[in-house]
């Protein structure tokens, strides 16, 4: 029988309670830190006449029915600060949220890595866009070095706002205003597309059209949201995620926030947070809604609502849901944060000579009304011919943030519900939640099979980038989630 050796012994027994002294240690320095945020809102609204680019055909502003606004949080861990901002626009390059990364950076300090900026994708707001989606630019209009500014502007002033302060999120559901708008239908004349060729999904069919078959994809009814008071229960910012698209309902030549406007004022009285100083600031960041809208395409005729009337329901219900799951969260005086980022190289699509082909007949041939001709033949022909000085390859940024055992993906295109739903159930993190069109906006984000069906969100000139790029994209963000789960994991360790 072998004898214990107590020296031995003795020694694995000191190694132990070392290192279980140290974690206790470092866990009890963690809570001696204490957590801070700040929230402001700077506004961004452009002069009239500035043109509107939600439609087919910009046109120019003519009248403000509500502002536009960069509406920023600033949080501080004691070591770690991040700031998130959301901008009233429908996309904005990731050119013009550089700049205004490196001066809030040279402003703050906050690294330019744990900055998130993002559109909310209002489509009644002017373009902060350049002429092209994947040609990066270098000269900068007015309005986008105004943009640029106020975004700084809103971090700096955020963050002379940090106080002592307590964080929750949780979440929320509101599936009736969600329908994906890509459908199988059963008509191949709904099917044309302004190419010459025929696709097997249709975008915004007509309404309770007989050859309607069935949605494409699916939608994500989830609310979730990032409450943040302080020590004293005063409310200080909301920050909420929904996965639909514009709702619009807009008088023609005016500028609004859309649902994303009305929401931040509705969430703010159903807080009871109105008249207070510091104003309390409430955001809507819009979710992968890059293939779903509020139309529901089964019924004929809904009811007919009055401009801004429809933007409000909307609002009014997501607000409604996150009212009532807020009495319900667990707020933390302390949580850890973290943020990291990625530039992932994507191949650019090109025409193939059978486009440039049709294209090029398109262009010649005489403007005949009684042809037949897809309707938007002419304008895809002009973006092709855009795509011609476009490099091969571009790099586009990807971004995660952690907040405590939540963690956010920042994806810069349109993206499309089933990617989020995706990094939600593959995430290591508790919960997740993804920010469309964050750091930049490329265009559209099909998955590799919603580019076999085809429609309007895959075409060239909608998107940009390679068939499998979603795949890729998941991957990449999984794995920045996957670094901070195990940083999180190894500071614990030590």
């Amino acid at each position: 029988m072998t004898r214990p050796n107590l020296k031995h012994n003795s020694f694995i027994i000191l190694i132990s309670l070392f290192w279980l002294t140290t974690a206790a240690s470092g866990y009890a320095a963690e809570k001696q830190a204490v957590f801070k945020a700040g929230a402001a809102t700077s506004n961004i609204t452009p002069p009239l006449g500035q043109l509107i680019v939600g439609g087919w055909k910009p046109i120019p502003a003519t009248q403000v029915h509500d502002e536009l606004h960069a509406r920023s949080i600033v949080l501080d861990d004691g070591q770690t600060r991040l700031a998130i901002v959301l901008c009233d626009n429908v996309g904005i390059p990731e050119s013009v949220f550089d700049l205004a990364k490196d001066q809030a950076h040279k402003a703050t300090g906050i690294p330019k890595s744990h900055i998130l900026l993002a559109s909310t994708h209002t489509h009644s707001a002017t373009t902060a866009r350049g002429p092209s989606k994947v040609i990066r630019e270098t000269e900068f209009t007015e309005y986008q070095k105004f943009l640029a500014n106020r975004i700084s502007d809103s971090i700096r002033r955020a963050l002379f706002q940090l106080e002592p302060a307590r964080i929750g999120w949780g979440k929320a559901e509101e599936p009736s205003e969600l329908h994906n708008r890509r459908w199988f239908v059963n008509d191949t004349s709904l099917l044309t597309n302004p190419f010459g060729g025929i696709d097997r999904v249709r975008m915004n069919p007509p309404r309770a059209h007989k050859s309607l078959d069935r949605p494409a994809g699916p939608t994500d009814p989830e609310i979730s949201f990032i409450s943040i008071q302080s020590l004293d229960q005063r409310p200080i910012a909301l920050l909420a995620n929904y996965s639909l698209h514009y709702v619009g309902g807009v008088r023609s030549g005016e500028i609004s926030a859309d649902y994303f406007g009305y929401f931040a004022r509705i969430i703010t009285k159903k807080l009871n947070a109105e008249n207070q100083h510091p104003p309390f600031v409430g955001i809507l960041s819009n979710g992968t809604s890059g293939d779903v809208n509020n139309i529901n395409f089964t019924q004929k005729n809904g009811r007919r609502y009055k401009k801004y009337e429809k933007m409000q329901e909307v609002a009014e219900k997501v607000a409604s849901r996150v009212q009532e799951a807020h009495a319900h969260i667990k707020f933390h005086d302390w949580v850890p944060l973290a943020a990291t980022t990625a530039s992932l190289p994507l191949k650019l699509r090109k025409p193939t000579p059978e486009m440039q082909e049709h294209f090029a007949k398109v262009m010649s041939a005489p403007k005949d009304k009684t042809r037949t001709r897809h309707s938007r033949e002419e304008i895809y022909a002009e973006r092709i011919a855009g795509l011609k000085d476009a490099p091969d390859e571009i790099k586009i940024p990807l971004q995660v943030i952690r907040i405590g055992d939540l963690g956010i993906a920042a994806i810069p295109f349109e993206t499309f519900t089933e990617t989020g739903l995706e990094l939600k159930e593959r995430s290591p993190f508790a919960e997740t939640f993804t920010i469309e069109l964050a750091n930049g906006s490329f265009g559209y984000l099909p998955t590799p099979e919603q580019h076999r069906w085809g429609g309007y969100e895959t075409w060239l000139g909608t998107n940009y980038v390679e068939k499998d790029a979603s795949t890729k994209i998941v991957s990449t963000l999984l794995d920045l989630f996957q670094s901070l789960k195990d940083r999180q994991l190894s500071t614990q360790v030590k």
